[in-house]
């Protein structure tokens, strides 16, 4: 039996800042102004990822940050630039 509800990211505040490339406290302080969905599980913040990404781009200074301190920095390295390995299909032409 298929299901068609998606399994929700959920992330540690740690782990949301590192990603991110902010301050624990940055992320609290979205928390404390419910710029970000979370859960609490065993009185800990498990924040939800779509709308951690959502936030992080709601400003100028926090996308920027994404992309120079956080997971943007790494994303040049992840492009394949060989097209026998790329997964992009072949274009008709």
């Amino acid at each position: 039996m298929a299901s068609n509800q998606t399994q929700n990211i959920r992330l540690s505040v740690s782990q949301a800042a590192k990603l991110f490339g902010v301050s624990d406290r940055t992320v609290r302080r979205a928390l404390s102004r419910n710029q970000i969905r979370y859960i609490i599980v065993r009185n800990r913040y498990q924040l939800n990822f779509e709308s951690l990404l959502s936030w992080s781009q709601q400003s100028h200074h926090l996308s920027n940050k994404l992309e120079k301190q956080g997971i943007g920095q790494w994303v040049e390295k992840w492009k394949i630039h060989n097209l026998k390995f790329s997964p992009r299909p072949p274009q008709a032409e």
